[in-house]
Formats: C-alpha cells, sequence, structure tokens
C-alpha cells in the first residue's frame, strides 16, 4: 500500500500530515544555523546521516540546537568507525578508545572506512565537526567529550568480546549493559545538556541514573525488537539469550515456519521487558519544560510506544522489519506536544496491546501486571478520579505534573489555533470546490 493510500484510508492521519506540513511553524528561527562555513555543513551532514533527527534537531532552542546537532555528529563518527567491519581491529579499537582525544585537536579526519560506508563523509569532513565544536560553551563540550570517551571504550570491549562476537547477548543483564553502551550514554548527556541549559528540573539529571537511562533503554530495547530479520541477515544477534533460549534452541528457528508461534511468545517477552521502562519515561518527561526540548525528547518516545505495539503479537516482526505508518508518525508528533498528550498516547498502546495479549501466552499474567502497574502509575500523575473531599496524595510525580502542566498550557492555544486555521482552511477549500462543480455543472 502507497504512503497516498495509507494517508486517504486513514482520515485522522492525513488531517495530521496537512496541519504538520502547512499549518504548524517551528517555534525558533533557523537563522543561526547558517552563521559559518563549517555550521552549514555540519547540518548539511546531518541530514545526509539522518533526515529524522535532522528534523527534530532542527527544531530545538538555540541554546541547545548546535551542541545537540554536534553531539549527534560526534557519536555518528564514532559509530561509523564502530560499524564497519572492513576496518581491521588493530586499528579500530584504538581509534575508538581514543576517539575522544581527537576532539581537542583543531585539525583531524579518518579516511579509512569502506568506499561503500554511506556515512564516511563525516569522518572525513570531521574538521568542520571540530571548528564548531570548540565555539561551543566549555561545560557543552565536557559532556560530549565524556560521553564520546565511555562510548568509544564501550564499542572497543563488545569487539574484543569473543563470546558476544560468536553468540551475541547472553544474559538480560548483557541486554542493559549493551543498550547502555549504545543508547542509554545518549540519555546520559542529553540529560546534563538540557539541565546545564536550565531547561528542566534542577535533579533531573542528580535524582536517578535510572529515569534518563530508561529514555536510551526503551528506544534501543525496541528497535532491537523490531529488526530481529534485518540483524539476522546481517548476522547479528542482540535478543538476549536468556530469553529466546526459553522458546527455541537456536534464534534463527523463529525465521521458520514451523517455530512462528514460539517466536511471537518471544516477542511479547521482550515487549515485557521493554515496558518496565515506561514509567521512568513519563517521569522524564514530566521533569523537562522548556518546549523544544521537552518535544525532542518526547517524540522518539511515543513513536517507540507506538512501534513496540505494533511488534507485539506480530508474527511479521520474524520476517521482516515492520514500521508504523508516516501518516501515524505526524499525529504522534503533533499530539506528544504536551505531557497530557503523551500520556494519552502510552495510555491508547498500552491498551492496545492488552486487547490483543492472547490468554494462551506464557507471559499474560506479566504483561497484564506490567500494564496494570504502568496505569496505576499514570492514575497517581493526575490523580483526576478521586472521591468529593478527598485531597490528592503529593507524590512526586504529582508534583512534577502539576509543575509541567503550567508549561502544557502555554502550548495548548496554539494548537487550539492549528485547529482552527485547518478547518477554515478545509472549509474554504470545499467551498470553492462546490462551487466549482455546480457553475460545471
Amino acid at each position: 500500500m502507497g504512503k497516498l493510500t495509507q494517508l486517504l484510508t486513514h482520515p485522522v492521519e492525513l488531517k495530521a500530515a496537512l496541519k504538520l506540513k502547512f499549518i504548524r511553524k517551528p517555534l525558533f528561527s533557523l537563522d543561526d544555523t547558517k552563521a559559518s562555513p563549517e555550521l552549514q555543513r555540519c547540518y548539511e551532514l546531518l541530514g545526509t546521516t539522518s533526515r529524522s533527527f535532522a528534523a527534530v534537531i532542527m527544531e530545538l532552542h538555540p541554546e541547545l540546537r548546535n551542541a545537540i546537532m554536534l553531539f549527534y555528529l560526534v557519536l555518528r563518527a564514532l559509530d561509523t568507525v564502530e560499524d564497519d567491519m572492513t576496518i581491521d581491529p588493530e586499528v579500530k579499537v584504538p581509534l575508538l578508545r581514543e576517539f575522544d582525544s581527537k576532539l581537542d585537536l583543531q585539525d583531524w579526519s579518518f579516511d579509512g572506512n569502506a568506499p561503500t560506508e554511506k556515512d564516511r563523509c563525516v569522518l572525513v569532513e570531521f574538521p568542520c565537526i571540530l571548528k564548531e565544536l570548540h565555539k561551543l560553551k566549555p561545560e557543552y563540550q565536557k559532556v560530549i567529550k565524556s560521553i564520546t570517551h565511555q562510548m568509544g571504550n564501550g564499542m572497543a570491549s563488545y569487539i574484543l568480546d569473543e563470546n558476544f562476537n560468536l553468540n551475541g547477548v547472553s544474559t538480560i543483564k548483557d541486554y542493559d549493559l549493551y543498550c547502555h553502551y549504545v543508547a542509554g550514554l545518549v540519555g546520559d548527556g542529553l540529560t546534563q545538556l538540557i539541565v546545564l541549559a536550565n531547561f528542566g528540573t534542577k535533579d533531573l539529571y542528580a535524582e536517578s541514573a535510572q529515569t534518563y537511562e530508561s529514555m536510551g533503554l526503551f528506544l534501543q530495547k525496541t528497535n532491537i525488537i523490531r529488526d530481529y530479520a534485518e540483524d539476522l541477515e546481517d548476522g547479528r544477534s542482540f535478543w538476549p539469550k536468556e530469553v529466546w533460549s526459553l522458546y527455541a534452541d537456536k534464534l534463527v528457528d523463529f525465521s521458520k515456519q514451523e517455530h512462528t508461534q514460539s517466536g511471537v511468545h518471544c516477542i511479547n517477552h521482550l515487549v515485557l521487558n521493554a515496558l518496565s521502562h515506561v514509567e521512568d519515561v513519563l517521569l522524564f518527561l514530566s521533569s523537562v519544560h522548556e518546549q523544544s526540548s521537552f518535544q525532542f525528547c518526547a517524540i522518539p518516545q511515543v513513536m517507540a510506544i507506538a512501534t513496540l505495539a505494533l511488534v507485539f503479537n506480530n508474527p511479521a516482526v520474524l520476517h521482516e522489519n515492520v514500521k508504523i505508518r508516516k501518516g501515524t508518525t505526524c499525529y504522534l508528533i503533533l499530539k506528544s506536544r504536551t505531557l497530557r498528550g503523551c500520556v494519552e498516547i502510552f495510555q491508547y498502546y498500552m491498551r492496545d496491546i492488552k486487547k490483543r495479549l492472547p490468554v494462551e501466552d506464557p507471559n499474560y499474567l506479566k504483561i497484564n501486571i506490567r500494564i496494570g502497574g504502568i496505569e496505576q502509575y499514570i492514575e497517581e500523575m493526575y490523580q483526576e478520579q478521586l472521591p468529593a473531599g478527598v485531597p490528592p496524595r503529593k507524590t512526586v510525580i504529582y508534583e512534577k505534573v502539576k509543575e509541567r502542566s503550567v508549561y502544557d498550557a502555554k502550548i495548548v492555544p496554539k494548537m487550539m489555533d492549528e485547529e482552527y486555521q485547518f478547518n477554515m482552511t478545509l472549509t474554504m477549500v470545499l467551498t470553492v470546490a462546490a462551487a466549482i462543480i455546480f457553475y460545471v455543472k
């Protein structure tokens, strides 16, 4: 089914796509992205390596836009070294371990990637990145360098881990550690930048590492579940053996027709594991106050819960890379601009998972309990169903939501204005179309 057909058969998504394309306006001007030829080239590299990340980064407050863009490019460069299997480990491992030291240099580049490596341009043109990186506030540079050091050393350790290279991820603990290095550390760095910019609560970074760690792990685990077929084709394995061995002798067995049911049970087990991060995700989002930073954090998370619901109990995951519709993406982007909107998205997909959970699933009870726990947490966030005369319990999440709701209230009028503009435009278009039809007759 083509994208246009998908939109036409889902009117709500078609409306969202039109509003996103023609009515919604960015929160900030993009003038600061053209300050120098090097900065312009950095944004071009951003667009080349990831259109989706480019779109959300371009929406950020100018205070953090360049910092997060450069943070992304540095980590993309690091990842491009790690991903390229043509680079000799004797070259790759030291480069990964010392990559953070390259950030202190004025001029450094690397052209050792294979010509077919699609993101090699980031490393070849690294001097542009370095020049703009050194213009950032020292505290921002420090965060980027620290995360680069930790991630580079983590990647190097996995390359040298023979058991991982032969058998993939073994235990759930290993699974969490792997996700920490490839995604949790990104959440760590972004949280530090948000706090340094005074765009979130003071305790956002200091209170609990688990909160911002879960932001990365929830995204990464969702991607790992979805990418089973693709990773299998590439000879990689990220599903933890501790889980999949409960359902098959070999991970590849799930791709065979006779093992479809056990494969689906394994998918659902991994979804159960990913759902353990939802409360932390909602707590984190309630702690981000600056609107563009909130949207930057919220959009990937609502995409993740939508994807998680799509892969749940879905045998197609065992044979292809399933993705949510483009129209759904547009709808989620618009709705996730408030914390209330994000919560409603999570509630919708939680109910969708629960509705499609088969009684015969080995984790039927555990999944129901997990979803029940999330629903109870959401009730605690707002406490709107209390009996008359019963005051709300002033829990941490309740107080954070109360504070975040002040910022939500500022964006709601803008969303209502967009709805008004859309309805007026639609009315005019339909009126003109009706007039043309009338006179033609």
